[in-house]
């Protein structure tokens, strides 16, 4: 039998082998063009509902983790930066740290909160929910935060974060009183007792805020909580320098009638406030990038290319 005889069949055909893997070439390639006919007439997947595909609860990730608790919770907390990270580069315009209720973020605290349940010492978690959470879920911020003082009751500044999220809030008596609880722990520093009496006393000012933030970047462990407090810093130098500059305006048109059309017509006052300036007159914000001067509303603003929350 030659060659070609062994490849037909009795009847001078093809054999059943050679016929069966044809079909199932065929029927591989008709599904492989069906699938792609139907992924091009598919609608467009809800990114929101992939996402929550992906997370287990507190409970099942930690039965899950197999007693590998804190790696798990550094693989969560990872996931979480990444997260808002992600969410940060997609928004149309520029978000603060602590000013993300604009954005979708609803898994972040489920992240946040799986990452403390198989860590419950995780003191950077307890930090970051306390500091973005509050703009996105303001309960689920303080319950987080009370979870970490329940695991750490000697964790004084978990009572700084908590009266933060309060005072955030405008509950001042009620951040007097975690900053007072907080302050009772051996080892709190002084200030803790401090802001007790400041909130009190000026819950709403400035000082308070500067106080506030000066202690958290002084504090922070996270450098994205640093870079947070340190921008508001520099918010609030920024309000300072332009409440100087709006009464140096007015003082201006008021002797003169009519508003100033440029720096250098209020120069000598701006030296004598102490506002830095450059050299075409023009005061610097605390990033360098010089005021807006407003002609017609004798009045400043921050110049768009400044970082300094608005």
């Amino acid at each position: 039998m030659t060659n070609a005889d062994r490849k037909l069949g009795p009847s001078g055909g093809r054999t059943p082998a050679f016929s069966l893997a044809l079909v199932i070439i065929v029927g591989m390639l008709s599904i492989g063009l069906l699938a792609r006919w139907i992924d091009s007439r598919r609608p467009p997947p809800d990114p929101d509902l992939q996402e929550e595909q992906l997370y287990l609860t507190s409970n099942a990730a930690k039965r899950m983790s197999l007693g590998f608790n804190g790696l798990v919770a550094d693989w969560y907390w990872m996931r979480s930066i990444q997260y808002v990270g992600r969410k940060i580069l997609n928004a149309p315009q520029n978000v603060q740290l602590d000013d993300l209720g604009q954005l979708n973020l609803r898994l972040l605290a489920p992240m946040l909160d799986i990452a403390t349940t198989l860590d419950p010492e995780f003191m950077d978690v307890y930090e970051y929910a306390a500091v973005v959470l509050p703009a996105i879920d303001a309960q689920e911020a303080i319950r987080i935060t009370r979870k970490g003082i329940d695991a750490n009751p000697n964790a004084w500044r978990l009572y700084h974060q908590l009266g933060y999220i309060y005072w955030q809030r405008g509950d001042f008596s009620l951040a007097g009183d975690i900053y007072g609880q907080g302050a009772s722990i051996a080892g709190a520093p002084a200030w803790m007792q401090a802001m007790k009496a400041r909130m009190a006393a000026e819950g709403g000012s400035r000082t308070t805020a500067r106080e506030i933030y000066v202690h958290m970047y002084e504090q922070s462990r996270e450098d994205k909580v640093k870079e947070m407090a340190r921008l508001r810093l520099m918010q609030l130098d920024s309000l300072d320098d332009q409440d100087a500059i709006r009464k140096i305006l007015a003082a201006y048109k008021t002797r003169t009638g009519r508003c100033p059309q440029s720096w250098t017509q209020v120069t000598p006052a701006l030296r004598l406030a102490q506002l830095p300036a450059d050299a075409s007159g023009a005061p610097l914000d605390p990033t360098g990038v010089p005021y807006i001067l407003l002609t017609k509303q004798c009045d400043v603003e921050l110049d768009h290319r400044s970082i300094i929350p608005r």
